[in-house]
């Protein structure tokens, strides 16, 4: 008997990242609130970088300004984003999280935290940092191409 043949890296990483999904390692826990996945997305850049613009939130994003400008209005309208005008520059606005919107992006953000806990939990210390090294190397590699 031979040894099993493992498939090729690219074919392992694709199932390893469809058994995440099956986990809900990606679940929206927002959902249930309204909260689409890509509006969970802006969330989260607004809660990382109060008072940022639409541009730089669209361009940090990959979107356009009038994507990430609708997609501001309606959150702002269902009170989880406030605007506030540049003072620098009269034309341009400033976002924040509404107090309503910064509960709901701390419960998403625990409910992640939580996830990656359990999906860490059978690892030690040293098999975490190696998992974490070898995953930003490689995102840092995919991002330069």
């Amino acid at each position: 008997m031979g040894k099993e043949r493992l498939p090729p890296a690219e074919e392992r990483l694709l199932a390893s990242f469809d058994r995440l999904r099956r986990i809900a390692l990606g679940q929206n826990p927002l959902e249930d609130h309204g909260v689409t996945g890509p509006q969970l997305t802006l969330l989260q850049w607004v809660a990382a970088s109060p008072g940022c613009g639409i541009q730089e939130m669209a361009d940090g994003l990959g979107l356009t300004a009038p994507t990430v400008s609708v997609s501001v209005r309606r959150l702002e309208e269902a009170g989880l984003l406030e605007r506030e005008p540049d003072p620098a520059d009269g034309r341009a606005v400033r976002l924040f999280l509404a107090d309503h919107g910064r509960a709901l992006q701390q419960q998403a953000r625990a409910f992640r935290l939580h996830k990656m806990r359990r999906l860490l939990a059978d690892l030690t210390p040293e098999e975490q940092e190696m998992l974490l090294a070898l995953l930003e190397r490689a995102i840092d590699a995919a991002e330069a191409t």
